[in-house]
């Protein structure tokens, strides 16, 4: 069997996820031929795990020009997560990138560019495409059946963590660590399926907390308000500070209601769409006749294994990949406008100012409580990722 030689850059929690699921055989078309880690103690575990005898570096770029890797599997802190993707595309290399695809858009359509200009496979690690439910949800609202979409709902405050999650490491819950929290850490899935399978919004009004439950500098807690080009208007609720959270995505169209929640995917059909019920009913307290059901959905929530598998077939053959990397900026892009939104106070258009964006994430990152070190994205203002290595 053909293997794709992959390297990884960064195996912290992540990145030794995915050699975990390599080294078991659960990629049987990848192979971990090297691993780049600025921690020796990360190298040490990829060693143990794979042999002595596997190549490691201290440095990403030394291992992107070592030769011994086809394609490259980017697990490293947010902000360097661009960087080393147009590393990897300028050389060639096909690439995997960890959610999220950045911190800030200008940063990620530099990515995109570079991904226009090689010929190399660039995916992204939205394993919940994988799950049917939602890829059922997806069908049924893209196919039309349904009409079009009124309103949509979902709260995902399922997201609990405790002080010591934000105590384990200096860069989590930093404006120069992370660049966000539960929409950049949490969220990025949730914020991709939202537009994956709604389509994005025009318009952000949102109303966040900084640091409301936890000893954080950055959001965990968010209500948004968004509006679409129809007409149609959404809410998007999120914390880190709910027990017991909530997980509840609701989607009214014309025809019905849509209801993904507890692994359950329900139905309400209506026997007119509402537009037509309401212009020809004649009776003033009438509401149309609906039934509900619970859509059977197939197949398995494949996740990372199943990204990481559609991505060497991608290679290899030439098949689809499950999340292009290109679409990585459209979450990133509501995340962003519902931040400017917050620090601005009122609502903003989508496409937003990415200028402004960065300028207001940029005071945010000078003042930030982790000094110690920050990426080169980060500390080179101009944008350019010249500097540290990984």
């Amino acid at each position: 069997m053909k293997q794709v030689k992959i390297g990884i850059i960064g195996v912290g929690n992540m990145g030794s996820g995915h050699l975990t699921n390599i080294r078991e055989g659960k990629c049987p078309e990848l192979t971990v031929a090297a691993v780049a880690d600025i921690n020796p103690d990360r190298l040490a575990w990829a060693r143990a795990q794979l042999g002595e005898d596997l190549p490691v570096f201290g440095d990403a770029e030394a291992m992107l020009d070592s030769g011994l890797v086809e394609a490259v599997i980017v697990s490293v802190p947010h902000y360097d997560h661009p960087r080393y993707a147009i590393e990897c595309l300028k050389r060639g290399l096909h690439v995997m990138v960890e959610k999220p695809a950045g911190v800030y858009t200008k940063q990620v359509r530099e990515m995109n560019e570079a991904a226009a200009r090689s010929s190399a496979v660039f995916g992204m690690m939205f394993n919940q495409r994988t799950d049917p439910v939602f890829r059922k949800m997806r069908e049924l609202v893209q196919g039309g059946s349904l009409g079009q979409i009124r309103r949509t709902n979902w709260i995902i405050t399922n997201w609990y963590r405790p002080q010591a999650y934000y105590d384990s490491g200096s860069w989590r819950a930093t404006w120069s660590g992370e660049g966000g929290g539960v929409l950049l850490n949490q969220c990025p899935h949730n914020l991709d399926l939202w537009q994956w399978i709604c389509g994005m919004p025009a318009t952000v009004d949102a109303h966040m907390a900084f640091g409301k439950w936890h000893d954080i500098e950055v959001e965990d807690d968010v209500t948004a308000f968004v509006t679409y080009p129809n007409g149609a208007t959404g809410v998007f609720v999120t914390s880190t500070g709910d027990a017991p959270g909530t997980n509840r995505f609701e989607i009214t169209l014309d025809k019905g209601k849509l209801v993904a929640e507890n692994g359950v995917l329900t139905l309400w059909e209506l026997e007119t769409p509402e537009p037509e019920f309401s212009r020809t009913n004649t009776i003033p307290f009438g509401t149309p006749p609906c039934t509900r059901r619970e859509i059977p959905v197939e197949g398995e929530a494949a996740q990372h294994v199943g990204v990481l598998n559609a991505f060497a077939g991608a290679i290899l053959r030439g098949e689809p990949l499950i999340a292009p990397g290109q679409e990585g900026i459209r979450g990133l892009t509501i995340s962003n406008a519902m931040h400017l939104s917050a620090w601005l106070g009122h609502e903003v258009p989508i496409p937003f100012d990415e200028d402004l964006f960065y300028s207001e994430l940029m005071k945010r990152v000078k003042t930030s409580r982790r000094k110690e070190h920050v990426s080169a994205a980060v500390a080179d203002l101009s944008g350019t990722y010249g500097g540290a290595k990984s």
